[in-house]
């Protein structure tokens, strides 16, 4: 198992706590907008559980996958708007 790995695993692992706990969601007037908006932080939060699991097992690839993924829920919902972040966070793709 390449150390390069192990490390960039380490630092996505950190990037979707961090992105978990700065995430701020907007104020929706639709419930079905709301909903959506749940359900991309409990994923997060569900693939974040999943990648320190499989972290703990030495299982890095799926660690790493994990962990994107669930990065991958919290950018999207700031795409559509679900969520505002600080204009100078570099965590996602605005």
């Amino acid at each position: 198992m390449g150390a390069d790995l192990i490390e960039k695993t380490e630092r996505y692992g950190r990037m979707l706590s961090s992105a978990l706990d700065i995430v701020q969601r907007t104020p929706q007037e639709s419930a079905s907008w709301s909903s959506a908006a749940d359900e991309c932080i409990q994923m997060a939060q569900a693939y974040l559980s999943d990648g320190e699991d499989f972290h703990e097992k030495g299982d890095y690839v799926n660690s790493l996958a994990a962990f994107s993924y669930g990065h991958g829920w919290l950018d999207a919902g700031v795409r559509f708007g679900l969520f505002l972040v600080p204009e100078d966070t570099d965590l996602f793709t605005v």
